[in-house]
């Protein structure tokens, strides 16, 4: 037995891949009708096959957990999500844009802070930021460019367009998970490369490359770069590794590098000591240098700011990009491009209440039971409150939560996230939700994958897409032609 889009029922909820009345969209007809080809037990056979892929491969990611931390294999689901590129195209210039203005935001604020004096964002938003670093006032990253490494969180609403529902500046991961998801793909839906033109996103190691090359101090043929990462035992050291050996760049730890007198970073090698250029570090600010932020972390390499500080060492991301990575500057990024670019936003933010104002956060409190409640700079899907499924005693808590500190809060609408076919049984396909992480470069010039890592809750009506909160991922296909609410 096959699939029946005709029984396939969203519900009220925006399809990406299936219209009214079971028609597919015009980026998703030939997935369509290929899957609808395949019977149950060939579907469970292609299932199969991604699982033992998977396995093969080694994809993983941690989750931690009260009893320990535990390594999964990566949930994967085969049916991919279909974007036209023409919708694509218009999308990844408005996250080009985003990412420009954050960064003139973010050297304004260690700079001059015009865009607090001319009254556009507010002073205390900055001063109890809890990334905001004084340490790195008056320091001019290469291309002036702090965030060189950005995932800008998507959503898609019931009307079926594009929202940004937050910015991560500071370490963002899951562009390796991209990467796999493709390679999975092609392996189980292997013909479907030769009827599709799908736009390719194996490029981005190289495309990485380049932005870290362009960064570097010493205009060299070959900079020496790194990756830093906290070790094994981090969630994302997949992730660490795979990017190192795809770029052909060395993945060290901090205590494989050392400052010198000379305020340069070198390598421990079994040569000795060699210089090193450009840093893409996966280690939060606070950790990455003992003599200046946390004195006891043996995560960093002491001395790494006076190295970045002296010109002598680009780091990626620079430290002090969190500033930008906080959910109440987010309220603020439409009027941030406004102010520095004299353009207007060309992807929406989702509405936002600021907790901060008296007003807003009134109306957050007598609306908690409604609203999706979240902390200024937690991430993972953690610290926060999902109104229409919380209990009275949670939506309490927040209330208490909100009136302690309410800088430290925002709320936003509960959306009614866009959904797409997902394999849950034998020959069983049911509508999940889900978002989209692209991933945007800006060193001297700037890049967006095509398309970007597909977040899915595997869980029925569950809005919650975040692996370590128990969702899953599928493989993101950007294809050329039609209108991608086109029937």
């Amino acid at each position: 037995m096959s699939i029946n889009w005709n029984e396939y029922d969203p519900d009220r909820f925006f399809d990406e891949l299936i219209g009214e009345n079971g028609v597919p969209r015009g980026p998703a007809k030939r997935l369509a009708e290929h899957l609808h080809a395949l019977d149950a037990n060939e579907l469970e056979a292609r299932r199969q096959l991604a699982e033992a892929t998977i396995h093969e491969m080694g994809v993983s990611f941690t989750v931690y957990t009260e009893q320990g931390n535990i390594d999964r294999a990566w949930p994967f689901d085969i049916i991919p999500r279909t974007i036209s590129a023409g919708q694509w195209d218009r999308t990844a210039a408005g996250l080009k844009q985003r990412l420009r203005a954050l960064n003139m935001f973010i050297g304004d604020l260690y700079d001059q802070q015009n865009i607090i004096k001319d009254g556009i964002v507010p002073e205390h938003i900055v001063r109890f930021s809890k990334n905001f670093r004084p340490e790195c006032v008056g320091i001019k990253p290469a291309h002036g460019v702090w965030a060189h490494i950005c995932g800008t969180d998507l959503v898609r609403d019931g009307d079926g367009e594009f929202y940004v529902l937050e910015d991560n500046l500071r370490v963002p991961s899951g562009v390796a998970y991209m990467l796999e998801n493709r390679a999975i793909t092609k392996r189980v839906l292997p013909e479907l490369f030769k009827l599709e033109v799908i736009k390719p996103v194996d490029d981005y190691p190289a495309r990485l490359f380049d932005t870290l090359v362009s960064i570097s101090p010493r205009k060299i043929k070959r900079p020496e770069i790194v990756v830093l990462t906290p070790g094994i035992f981090n969630s994302a050291y997949f992730e660490h590794a795979y990017l190192a050996q795809q770029m052909g760049a060395e993945l060290v730890e901090g205590s494989d590098l050392v400052v010198g007198k000379d305020d340069c970073v070198y390598m421990r090698t079994i040569n000795g000591q060699e210089r090193v250029d450009v840093i893409y570090r996966r280690i939060d600010d606070l950790f990455i240098d003992p003599e200046v932020f946390q004195k006891d972390s043996v995560l960093g390499v002491p001395g790494l700011m006076r190295a970045w500080r002296a010109g002598n060492v680009a780091l990626a991301n620079a430290p002090g990009a969190g500033v930008a990575d906080d959910k109440v500057v987010y309220a603020y990024v439409p009027e941030i491009i406004r102010y520095y670019l004299n353009e207007e936003p060309l992807i929406q933010n989702v509405k936002t209440y600021l907790c901060d104002d008296p007003d807003q956060r009134q109306y957050v409190i007598d609306h908690i039971s409604e609203l999706v409640v979240k902390p200024a700079n937690e991430s993972g899907g953690y610290g926060m409150l999902i109104g229409p499924h919380s209990t009275k005693k949670e939506q309490a808590q927040f209330v208490k939560l909100i009136k302690a500190d309410p800088r430290n809060y925002i709320a936003q609408p509960t959306l009614a996230l866009s959904t797409a076919p997902t394999l849950v049984g034998k020959g069983v396909v049911e509508p999940r939700h889900l978002d989209l992480r692209p991933f945007v470069l800006q060193g001297k010039s700037s890049y967006v994958t095509t398309g970007g890592l597909t977040r899915v809750a595997m869980k029925k009506g569950s809005l919650v897409v975040n692996s370590s909160q128990g969702g899953g991922s599928k493989d993101t296909w950007i294809i050329n032609g039609g209108d991608s609410n086109a029937i």
